[in-house]
Parts: C-alpha cells; sequence; structure tokens
C-alpha cells in the first residue's frame, strides 16, 4: 500500500490565533552532525540550514537583514508594488527576478477588483511565513511531511476605518488559521511543529507585537 493511504499517515488538525498556548519545544532538536547524515528532506536543505545557522552563530552581524519594496499607484484605490532586492548577510541580494503584487478593494468598497485586498495580502503572509516554518522546522527534526494546508481568516468592522465610530480599531479584531498537517510523526509531534513555526514565526511577531512604523512625505 502506499505510504499516503490512510493506515500510514497521521493527522493533525491544529489551530492558531493571538494568544493561542501551547508546548515550545527546542527550535531544531537535532545535531549539525545529524542533519548532514540525513540531508534534503520534503524540499529543504537540512545540511545547508544547519550550516547557516551556525555560521550566524559563529558571526552574529550576519543575521542583520533589511527586507524593502516600492509601490506606485495605479487608479483609484489599485496600486502595484515591486520587490527587486534584500540586505542580508553583510551584502545586498538581487532576487532571481523581479516580483510584483498587486492590491486594490472589491467594488463593494469602491474599487475595481483587480487585485485582493491589502489585508487579504496580510492573511497570506502570516498563512506563508507559518506554512514556510513548518517546512523546515520539520525536515531539521527528520519528520517526512505528507501535506500542509490551512484556512485562514480575520474580521474587521469596518467602522473604525469609515470614521463612524473611534472605538473600533481600522485594522483585524481577531485573526483565525486552521492548520491540517499530514506526515510520518505522532500527532503531538505534529502539532508541536507548528506551534514552534508560530514562536519563531516572523509575521506573527508583526501581528501581535507593536513594530513602530515611520511614514514621512517627501512632495513631488
Amino acid at each position: 500500500p502506499s505510504r499516503y493511504s490512510p493506515s500510514n499517515r497521521h493527522k493533525a488538525p491544529f489551530a492558531l490565533h493571538e494568544g493561542a498556548e501551547g508546548k515550545q519545544p527546542s527550535d531544531w532538536e537535532i545535531t549539525m552532525s545529524q542533519a548532514t547524515m540525513r540531508g534534503p528532506l520534503n524540499g529543504v536543505d537540512v545540511p545547508t540550514l544547519f550550516a547557516t545557522i551556525d555560521a550566524v552563530d559563529g558571526q552574529r552581524e550576519l543575521a542583520k537583514f533589511q527586507f524593502r519594496a516600492t509601490n506606485k499607484w495605479q487608479t483609484g484605490t489599485h496600486s502595484r508594488t515591486t520587490i527587486e532586492s534584500f540586505y542580508g548577510a553583510g551584502q545586498d541580494h538581487e532576487h532571481a527576478e523581479i516580483f510584483t503584487v498587486d492590491a486594490d478593494h472589491p467594488q463593494v468598497l469602491v474599487g475595481d477588483d483587480r487585485a485582493p485586498l491589502p489585508v487579504e495580502l496580510i492573511l497570506a503572509g502570516l498563512a506563508s511565513c507559518l506554512t514556510g516554518g513548518i517546512g523546515n522546522i520539520a525536515s531539521a527534526r527528520g519528520v517526512e511531511l505528507y501535506s500542509v494546508e490551512s484556512t485562514i481568516e480575520g474580521e474587521i468592522d469596518l467602522q473604525g476605518i469609515l470614521g463612524l465610530n473611534d472605538e473600533v480599531r481600522n485594522g483585524y479584531q481577531e485573526i483565525r488559521i486552521d492548520f491540517r498537517i499530514e506526515g510520518d510523526a505522532p500527532q503531538e509531534k505534529l502539532e508541536q511543529i507548528v506551534e514552534q513555526s508560530k514562536a519563531r514565526s516572523a509575521v506573527f511577531d508583526i501581528l501581535t507585537n507593536q513594530v513602530p512604523v515611520q511614514v514621512t512625505v517627501n512632495g513631488g
């Protein structure tokens, strides 16, 4: 029978939300020598992952990264963001290609629905960050993943954005993400992997802790 048959799978439906609590196991749980012996897994180059961690551990200034983007208004509520490069590990890096991300409002919110809402892109960012972490952590721990899927939703009361009620916040009041993960490990271990991804997620940290944001205006 296939390794993907129900008898050979472990499933762990898992929900995360702001304030969720869970176990905090160590990040990787294996040594560099074990990782080298293990080799790539789930599309992750595990030896290189651990070599990167060791390199940064030995030279902490390599951990400083800066990510950046430019945005240009198109028309109405439609804008386009371009992402070309970033700084990290002591130097500038060019992406393999130039990425563009459009954003717009749906017609019910006075847009033309040419692209997702900016708040929907926030949901995509959180789901993607957590999923990427799951891939890395599972691979480092020697867990083969069969599938990882999630559903994410956020609640917003537009009274704040529309200026109708100053007591209503402009952004999400709550975000919920439910994971469905299958792999060759017990449910408890799969849940620990998801929890550890949350504990190390940059986007989860951005959303759940206040980040200073500076907005400046330069006249044209």
